[in-house]
This record gives C-alpha cells, structure tokens and sequence, in this order.
C-alpha cells in the first residue's frame, strides 16, 4: 500500500500570504485558501489506496532504465550456490509405460479370486505421432482440424489391425529363443528341424525329419547294381532301395512287364475332383425400389428431419438404412432428389452429436452447398482453400482433396465422424482428379459411414462391391427407374421467323426413337442448303455459316420458344468465345420486364458494393450487367467467379431467360431450366473433336424439366449444317451411360505419405484400388483353392526318381519349356506380316486345339477382320468325329515320348478317314508347312454345308472334298513327324533377336529331349503321369500364390520406380525411411518434387515476395503461353532457374524408368501469367491487368487463387524445415496477392 505524498510548504514568512493548499477529493485537483487551520484534503484519511501496475512497473525498472543494473559487478548483485555433482544422474531415464497388467482370475459361479494371471496392454504411450489408433490422445487444439503432416493418420477401415502378436512375429530381431526345447534340433527361424537320432529311434515328434529316414531312398551309385547297398550303413544289411522308399509302392506280380506298365498307368490316371467353389460373398446389395414403403413412417416414428413435401420411394429406402447405420450408394437420374438424402444424413448426425463432412468435386458446388445447408440446418461450415467458415459445425463441406489432406494428417475431426457424403460420385472418372476419391475411400477409418450419391451409371454394382470388399461391409445400392419430369427430344433446322417452327420430334417422354421426324428434319435441311453448305461433311467440327448465322438461328428459336412459354432455356455450347460471341450477338433481343429490370439492377448493385470503383467498370462486369438487364446470360470459367455467382443467383430466380453455358454448369448446383439447347453434339476434348458421350449428353439434358412446374422438359439440338448422323444420334441419346472407371496412379505425395508410417505399405493402397478390385475380388477364394491343393499335394505319392528315372523331372521340364517356345515362335509368326501373308487359301497347316492333335488341315478361307482373323480350314479326324463330336475327347497321348515332343507325330485316323470343317484362332495353328494346295475353298464350304442339314448327311462328299481329304492323308502317311515347316527365320525373314535365340533354344531342348534316359524304363509312364499331375498342382499353386501376393500388382513396377527416384533425389534412404526432404514434400499440395527442390536450392530465397509468388504462377497456370520479353532480368533468371531444376527431376525420373520424358515434364509449367501475377503481386489493379495477357479474366482469377494456397503450403514448409526468411516471405506473398476481386467473398457464404 502506498500513501499519496503531501506538499511540503515553506515555513511561513512576513512576506507570505496566509494560504493553505487543499486536496479536493480524488480528482487530482488542488485549491488554495485563506482560511488559517484548513484541512489538507477534503477526504477524512486522504486518497484511496491502489495497487500499482506490477507489468509497467517492471518494464519501467528494467527494460527502459536499466542504468542500474550493475553490468560489471556481478559478484556483488547476484549470489551462486555451488551444485553438487551428481554424474548418476545422467544414466537416469524416464520410466517406460507399463506394458502389462494383471488381471483377476475368479471363480464362473461364485466370483472368488483363483489367481491373477498377467495381460499384455495394447494401447500404452500411444500418440500423434507414433499410432494409428483411435484410442490415442487428441493433438493440440491448435491442429485439430487440419491435423499435422508429421502426425499418423487413423487405421483405415477394411484393413486388419495388427496385434501385439503380430508386430512381434514381424521383428525378427526381437525373436525369443527356447533354450530348453528342441534347440539341438530345431534352429532358430525354421519351423522344422533334422532328427539325429539313430534309426532304431522311435518315431520323432512332430515337425521334425528323420535324418535317416530322409537318407533312406538316396541313390548314390547310379547303377542297378549298387540298389541294393544300404545308404548311411556300410557293411550293413543289404536291401532294396525301391522297395525300402516311403515314395514308391511295392511291385505287384503281374504276367508280363508290359502288363505291370499298362496297370500302373492306369491307376494313376484318375485325378482327384476339383475343389469345390467358395459361396460367393456379397457385398453390394441392390434394394427394390419399385415396391412401395407403406410402413415408413410405423418404422421410423420421428425422423431426424422432416420435408415440405412426401420422399419419393427411393428416398424412403435410403432414409430406412440410413437409420440403420447402413452406407447406401444412391445413383438416381438428375434432378431425381439425391440432396433429400444428404440432409437426412445431416440431420441424423446432429440428432446424435456427431459430425457429417459433404464433399463436392470444384468449389463452386461447395460454395452453393454450404447456403443451401445453412439456410436448412444452420450449423454448418466450410472448408475450402481460401475460406475458413464455422471449422466447429456439426457439418462440414469442403472438397475432396481438402479431407483426402485431413486423413493424411491425422485431423481429430475424424473421430467424431459418422458420416461422409461423396456428391456427383460419377466424377472419379475425371483422369486428372479421379484418384482423390480412391485414396479417400481408402483412407477412411472403419467407423466412418459412406454415403455416394451419383447419375445413374451402368455398373454401381460393381463399384459398391469394390466399397464393400474395401471396407467389409455391405453397401446398398438404390437406383431409380426413370426421370421425375420425362425429357422430349427434338431437331431444330429453322434460321428465320419463316422457318421457326421447324422443330422435329425425334424421342418422345416414352424412349420412343422417331425415325420420321429425323428424315422430316433432313428433308426441311435439304430444301435450302446451299451449295457452299454441302461441301461440309456432316460431322464437319467447325459450324458453318458464321455470328449472322448463328444470331438468325438463335432469334427465330427462342421466338418460337417465348411463343410456347418454354423459357427459361440454357444453351450448352462447348467453347467459352463462342459462348460470348452468341450472348453478344443478340443485341436486340429483351426478354425482361420492366420490374424483373428493377429487381436485376437492385440484385446487381447490391452484390457489385463489395468491389472498388475500379473493378466495378471492368469490362466484363458492363457487358455482363448489360446482358442480364435484357435476360441473357453467359456462364463458363473465363467468367469472373462473383459474376458467375450473380448469373447462378439470378437463374435460380428466373430472372435469367436465357443462359450460355459450357459443360461445367451441368455440374452445378440443381439449377433446371424448362428448356435445353445443344449447340453441337461434338466436342474437343483436349486432343480432337468427337461425338458426345452418352453420359455427357445426359448429365446436361437432364437440366430440362422443372419438377412440379414443367410436364415435361425439352431437349432441342441445333442443326446449323448438315443433320447430324442417325446412328449417331441414337448412341448419343439412348447409349448406356459411361461406366465408373479407376483413374488410380501413383503420386509422390501418395508414396512419401505411406512411406512415413510403417504399419501402412503402398502395395496394400494399390491391392484396394478400383483397377485392382476385378483381380482380387475372388482373393478369398484363391486363399481356399490354394489350401485345398496344398491337401492335395500332401496326400500325392511321391513319383520314384531314381536309378533309370533319375532324369525324369529334367525330361518333364524340357518337355514343357519345348512346347512353351514353339508356342511363343508360332505367336510371333502370326503377328508378322510375312505369317499372315503365308496363311493363305491352300496352305497346310498342322491344328492342335481341343478337339484336334496335331491335325493336317488346309485353309479354305481367311476373315477379312484385322483386329481377330479367323481360318476357315478342312481339317482330317476319325469318321465317328464328325458324326457325334461329343462322344470322343481329344486324341491326346496321355505319357508323350520323345518323338511326340521333338516331331508332331500326326494324327491318322485308326479307320475311315473323316473331315470336318473348323473355324481356327491364331493359337490353334501349331505350325505352318510349306506344302500348297490347289483347290476351290468356295465349292468345299458350300458341300460341306449342305451336308449339315438332315436331308442331305448321308450324300457323299464332292469330288473337290475328296481330292482335298486324300492329298492331306498322303501327306500324313508320307510324313508321320510332320511335313516340313516353314523356317521363322529363313523363310519369313523373322529377323527379331528373341525369335533367332528361340529357334536355338528348340534345337538345344530337341537334343536333350532325345538323350533322355528315363523312357527306356518300363515304369515311365506310371511315374511320368505321378510327376505330371504333382507338377500341374505346383504350378497352379504358384499361381494362385502369384495372384495373391503384391507381385502381380499393375503398378508395382512404376512404385518401384517412383521409390529410386525419391530415393536418388534423396527424399528417403535405403530402407525406405522418410528423411526431412521427403517430409517437407508431404506438405505440398502440388509439384511436391519441384517445390522441395527448389527450397532446398535456396532458388527462392534471394528473391522478393512478388517475384517468388510469379515464379510460382508457372507450376499453377492452366493456359499455356512463354513468358513476357519485357520481364526484370532477375524473372527471366528465375524462369530458367525454375525450368533447369524441373529438367533436372525430369532426367532423374527417365533415368529410373519412367515413361514421362523430360520434355513433357517440363511442358507442364506454363509461364504465361508471370508478368500479370507480378504487377498484381505489386499491386496493380486489376483492370489494368487485362492489356498485359489475353487469358480470360476468370483463368487469371483461379491461377492467382491456386497461387495463393500453393504459398501457404510453402510458408508451412518452410516452417517445418526451419526457414523463418522464406515462411515470412511467402506470408507476405500470400498477403500481396489476396486482395480486391481476386479474392471477393463468396454470394453463398454470405
């Protein structure tokens, strides 16, 4: 406490006045009196008490006077105690979590304590950073939602978990040796051991193997002489080698040895049954939509949320699963209702105090989304680059690449998860984007419920089986039947008021294709086509005529339209110029009245207030404020986004009559209108000009017909030259729609992610993929069949392989690896010209397929077919073979000898000779010869032909079909191996190395084949079909072991690749570790390799915040173009710096087997935009930065938007690598660049 200091008076003197000084109250005021006596303060005790400033008084002490801090005598203002050292106190640790626990073991029935037995604990000093699970400790608040690129994410759903078993089993180093069993027999790491016992030892315990035992059946002398010396024991008792041998069974006596053979082979013939199939598991479960759900509301007494109006039936039966917790895949027909099942989805989760993330595919939908929620539930944010809204809503939208980051980083969002909304599904075929969905659905933990919402696709079964397999769950599918409001398609060739009413029915609401009204159409086109106008072909890419044309098109259209009251009408048109030249074009045309005027202006000046002066008399707001006071308006992404809003707003109000739209407002928001115009029904698509796609004309035709106003909608295409094809026409508009297909590829940002955490393999992503799903769904029924033989090989007696045999499985290899190259040498003969040449009619051919074995047969007749050429060929086969050919299987030899490998050994018929005519594939010709027929393939068709049917079979053949029949017996009675063949290389100049070095290897395998000493034992056959049958199990267990294992993934040789590249830029080490190159790459959004290199060049260091933010434009902008020649000099260093390093990770990536060449990696940065983005950065107005580029306003705008997100991933990276000059800079980037129009708030979120 302290006291108010007094004013101490001078002592009184003759010459002073008699004045006494008065405090007056607490107001710091002073008054003097002439009063002798007075008080000193009008308050009884004076002032008030009052702490001081403890802060202020400390920094006045010692931050801005420390004068008396004494610098130089320490000693004296500070005092030191001396510590005792204590050097134990380093080897002192913290203490390791508890790694186990012990439990009670009490009695079933009366509860009393037996015992405690000790339990190891599964979730102990577990954290962000080092687990999976779900069980962990949440992170700082601070990241909560984004989550952290160094934290784990959440164990997918679908994947198994390992246990502490199962980590323990993985580290080897870690495994426990029992010292006290079975050490001296079993060594540490087998499963099996050698029993070293002597042979009278009983029988070894399981697991183990008689040394003696195995020792018993060796043959080390080679001869028939030395069988019978005991193995292991000289001079011991001598015995039979073959009869002592576990494999082989004892001779049976029989009259002959060749009755021995016979009766060996014959029992060892028969083959097992096949294993039986698996019950097929299903995951995708279709739901009837057709039966009606009377007791909806008996089941679910109060719903989550309620409508305005009665849920259609498949709304119904999603909403029933939905209560069950059930994920549901609903593809239904545009504008069919998907969104009612969304908000159920939202109001369930607020109804449980849980969290629901919606995601879109483009921000723009996410945008309108997020008013449409709102205005709904209220609680509701937003997530997308730039915005920030409510992160703590129950319901969060935002793109999918945004939650694909959030399940990266391991955000704590994702525990209060229960349900994720995939909108507009059919977008994962986007080539460019599809994969983020895959990874998505991937990622997702296992108590997350998935909701997909899609158009109608032709195979949601299989893509929610895949789901289902993925997530081991069951997925429903719901689909609807048919369109809420049917669609009516017409033709439109009129050009003039006289010629408006040429409208052309051509699909009626019913799906009934009208061939009258399309040859109605073209004859209307006919009468006054012109001559300039019929040297167009009919799928001519560019329109005839020019803007005269399309305008007088265009005004007697929407004449005769405004007549019929089908207005509003959006008119797609696949070009953004052509968009704006036909808006411009119709000047005098005004569709609005003079109040919907009033309200569009009030609407325009209201939402343009937000801009400065200047950006609101850019060019683009005038012309578009122009066109919407007359009703038009113009929508594609040249447009600026808050005009694009505006014309979306004001659409949805019907103030907008009439819309030019490009493909991507078909994405949108349910937007309908009453009418749709195509201007084309042909497109570019990036590399040429082609029809629509059935799924493209439907997703925007859909746009017709406004459910509860409209009966039917209307669907006009434009005929400005030549009518389009019908065939066209008809796959167009009633074609199945494009199937849902994987866009799954690796990215480095994929890889480094997974890489970082050990419980999570790349390979285990890839076996998940959609492209991976038709080769692993029956993965559960190879692991069966491969159990099943393995059964089966067990209980196979071994076939006996030694003495005479000993070379028995050499001569089945040969065999096999003979016939394998023939097949290959054959396969590259067919693909050759010159083989193709020499497969003419007359040639003779040896056929081996399954109905004939090495069959003279002579070509008839080729396919004219170049993609599958089929050989009509007369084939020679016994007389009862053409009669009954099911009777008879194939003529195969069941033991082959060596002249059946090295020869053909030709079939000839054991009695009458017959013939049949066959249709062969490449693959049933075995050989070619170079023999040549002369004969008529027509005349010996046609009588084959004839007798076929019944009243003619028994007539004899033709003379052409007999001289042919008796020509080919001839050649086989003359050549039993075979007529020669014609030579790959001498003869069809086959000069490839890998056919010459074939053809070696045949003549290598046809020697030792022939050298072989196994045949010449009387047992050969019985024990070749024992080795075949245990060979023919093996293989198909080593394929199906193939299919079960990561080797046979598709993309596992690009992984491997992608791995030497980030191991040789140095972004992991040898074993596959994440170093800080890597980590910091994780945090990229894009260009992850570009970027990391260039910051660990310090290329962007030395340089200004707006000249990094325009060095980076080149990696972001979508518009190819070269920079400007009028760039500073240290830009155009900075561009060829940029494009050096890109060319740099280019030749890395082709030295590492990559299929991108170094040219299309660089080509990927485009520097069209440098010098806008740089004048924007220094802050030019935007309306000044039209005349630096021509790339429309609304390109520029989403570079500079993309721009600015990519300089927060780097000011975090930069952070992460311990940067603080380069995060501040980007932060001032950052800054520079989000400003005025570019970053205008969203309408929507307003």
């Amino acid at each position: 406490m302290m006291e108010t200091e007094r004013i101490v008076l001078p002592p009184p003197d003759p010459l002073d006045l008699p004045l006494r000084a008065v405090e007056l109250g607490c107001t710091g005021r002073w008054e003097l009196l002439n009063v002798p006596g007075a008080p000193e303060s009008t308050l009884p005790h004076g002032l008030p008490p009052c702490a001081p400033d403890l802060q202020q008084e400390a920094e006045q002490l010692f931050l801005s006077s420390p004068a008396w801090l004494p610098l130089h005598g320490v000693e004296h203002s500070a005092r030191k105690w001396q510590r005792k050292m204590d050097p134990w106190s380093l080897l002192a640790t913290l203490g390791a979590p508890v790694p186990s626990d012990l439990q009670a073991q009490r009695h079933p029935t009366t509860g009393q304590i037996l015992g405690y037995k000790e339990v190891l604990l599964e979730n102990t000093n577990l954290s962000a950073t080092t687990s999976l699970s779900l069980r962990r400790p949440p992170g700082p608040i601070s990241q909560s939602l984004w989550g952290n690129p160094t934290q784990y994410p959440f164990w997918p759903g679908g994947m198994d978990e390992p246990t502490i078993a199962d980590l323990s089993t993985r580290e080897e180093a870690e495994e426990e040796i029992d010292f006290e069993k079975d050490l001296l027999t079993v060594p540490p790491g087998f499963k099996k051991g050698v029993d070293f016992a002597p042979e009278d030892h009983p029988a070894p315990a399981p697991g183990l193997l008689s040394l003696s035992r195995l020792l018993e059946p060796l043959d080390l002398g080679g001869g028939d002489e030395d069988e019978s010396e005991a193995v292991g024991q000289p001079g011991g008792p001598r015995r039979d080698t073959v009869s002592a041998s576990p494999c082989s069974a004892p001779l049976a006596r029989a009259s002959s040895l060749e009755n021995l053979v016979l009766q060996e082979a014959s029992t060892a013939v028969a083959p097992p049954e096949p294993p039986k199939p698996p019950p097929q598991e299903q995951w995708a479960i279709p739901v009837d939509v057709t039966s009606p759900v009377d007791d909806f509301y008996r089941l679910i007494p109060q719903p989550a949320f309620r409508w305005a109006f009665e849920p259609d039936v498949f709304q119904k039966q999603a909403i029933l699963h939905l209560e069950r917790h059930d994920s549901v895949f609903v593809a239904a027909h545009t504008s069919a209702g998907k969104t009612v099942v969304a908000e159920y989805a939202i109001a369930l989760a607020q109804k449980h105090m849980t969290r629901t993330i919606y995601t879109s595919p483009i921000k723009a939908l996410s945008n309108q989304k997020f008013r449409d929620f709102r205005n709904t539930f209220g609680d509701v944010g937003l997530l997308t680059g730039d915005v920030q809204l409510h992160p703590e809503a129950s319901c969060l939208i935002m793109t999918t690449e945004i939650l694909r980051s959030m399940l990266y980083s391991g955000s704590d969002v994702i525990r209060d998860l229960e349900w994720v909304i995939f909108d507009e599904v059919h977008y994962i075929n986007d080539a460019e984007r599809g994969v983020v969905w895959e990874e998505v659905l991937i990622m997702l933990p296992d108590h997350v419920s998935i909701i997909l919402l899609s158009a109608t696709v032709p195979n949601a079964l299989e893509f929610a089986d895949w789901i289902g397999r993925l997530k081991r769950r069951q997925i429903y599918v719901i689909s609807t039947v048919a369109r809420p409001v049917p669609l009516e398609h017409h033709l439109f060739t009129g050009n003039s008021p006289k010629t408006q009413g040429e409208l052309f029915l051509l699909l009626d609401s019913r799906g009934t294709f009208h061939t009258k009204g399309y040859y109605a159409a073209v004859e209307a086109r006919k009468e006054r086509m012109s001559k300039h106008a019929q040297t167009f072909g009919a799928k001519q890419p560019t329109h005839q005529g020019g803007p005269a044309q399309d305008r007088g098109v265009y005004l007697s259209l929407l004449a005769s339209l405004r007549t019929r009251a089908q207005l509003p009408v959006v008119v797609f048109t696949f070009s953004r110029g052509r968009c704006d030249e036909q808006a411009s074009g119709l000047t005098s045309l005004d569709l609005t009245t003079s109040s919907e005027k009033s309200e569009i202006h009030l609407f325009l000046q209201r939402c343009l207030a937000r801009l400065r002066g200047s950006d609101r008399q850019l060019p683009q707001v005038l012309h578009m404020s122009e066109l919407l006071h007359r009703g038009l308006g113009v929508h594609h992404s040249g447009i600026l986004p808050i005009l694009k809003e505006i014309v979306e707003m004001l659409f949805s109000r019907g103030l907008v009559k009439v819309l030019f739209a490009t493909e991507t407002f078909a994405m949108g928001v349910n937007m309908p209108a009453r009418t749709v115009v195509f201007d084309s029904t042909r497109k570019h698509d990036g590399s040429t000009f082609r029809d629509l796609l059935p799924g493209e004309y439907v997703q925007m035709a859909g746009r017709a017909g406004r459910r509860g106003l409209d009966p039917t909608g209307t669907v006009i295409l434009l005929c400005k030259g030549r009518v389009p094809e019908m065939a066209d026409l008809h796959r167009m508009m009633m074609g199945k729609p494009s199937q849902l297909q994987s866009q799954f590829r690796l990215t480095y940002t994929m890889i480094l992610n997974l890489l970082r955490v050990d419980a999570l393999r790349v390979e285990d992503m890839m076996k998940r993929s959609f492209s991976e799903f038709p080769s692993r769904k029956d993965s559960k029924a190879h692991e069966q069949t491969l159990a099943e033989l393995t059964k089966r090989l067990g209980a196979l007696e071994e076939p006996d392989v030694t003495g005479q045999l000993v070379d028995l499985p050499e001569y089945y290899s040969y065999g096999e690896e003979l016939t394998e190259t023939r097949s290959l040498i054959q396969r590259r003969i067919i693909e050759s010209v010159n083989g193709l040449k020499s497969l003419s009619a007359g040639r003779v051919v040896i056929v081996k397929n399954q109905k004939h074995h090495n069959a003279l047969g002579v070509i008839l007749q080729v396919s004219s077919s170049s993609t599958s050429r089929v050989f009509t060929t007369l084939v020679l086969c016994d007389k009862p073979m053409s009669e009954d050919p099911q009777e008879r299987g194939p003529a195969s030899p069941s033991v082959p000898y060596p002249d059946d490998l090295v020869g053909f050994r030709l079939f000839l018929p054991e009695g009458p000779c017959g013939h049949t005519v066959a249709k062969l594939q490449p693959g049933d010709v075995a050989a070619i010869t170079t023999k040549v027929l002369r004969l008529n393939g027509e005349k010996i068709l046609e009588d084959f032909s004839k007798r076929q049917q019944p009243k003619f079979k028994k007539e004899p053949p033709s003379a052409a079909v007999t001289t042919a029949v008796q020509e080919l017996l001839r050649l086989a009675q003359a050549h039993p191996a075979g007529p020669p063949t014609l030579d790959p290389v001498n003869d069809l100049q086959l000069k490839d190395v890998s056919v010459v070095e074939a053809g070696l290897r045949v003549r290598k395998l046809e020697e030792l084949i022939r050298g072989a000493q196994c045949v010449h034992s009387p047992r050969f056959p019985a024990q070749y079909l024992k080795l075949r049958e245990r060979m023919q199990i093996q293989e198909e267990m080593e394929r199906l072991r193939f299919l079960l294992s990561d080797q046979s993934l598709l993309l596992l040789p690009e992984y491997h690749q992608r791995v030497e590249v980030l191991r040789t830029l140095g972004y992991v080490d040898e074993v596959g570790t994440v170093k800080l190159a890597g980590r910091v790459a994780c945090a990229m959004s894009s260009h992850e390799l570009l970027l990391t290199e260039l910051m660990f060049d310090n290329a962007l260091s030395a340089l200004r915040p707006e000249e990094i933010a325009a060095l980076l434009s080149g990696l972001v902008c979508q518009s190819p173009g070269d920079p400007s020649d009028q760039l500073p000099s240290t830009l155009k260093q900075g561009v060829e710096r940029v494009r050096a390093v890109a060319k740099r990770i280019g030749e890395v990536q082709v030295a590492c087997g990559l299929n991108q060449t170094v040219e299309e990696f660089v080509g990927e940065l485009n520097f069209g935009l440098v010098e806008v983005v740089y004048e924007w950065a220094r802050g030019m107005p935007f309306s000044e930065l039209a005349g630096l580029s021509g790339t429309p306003e609304g390109l520029v705008v989403r570079c500079i938007q993309r721009l600015a997100e990519m300089c927060r991933s780097l000011r975090g990276a930069a952070r992460l690598v311990g940067e603080p000059v380069l995060g501040a800079k980007m932060e001032t980037a950052a800054t520079l660049l989000r400003r005025d129009i570019v970053f205008a708030a969203s309408l929507y979120t307003q």
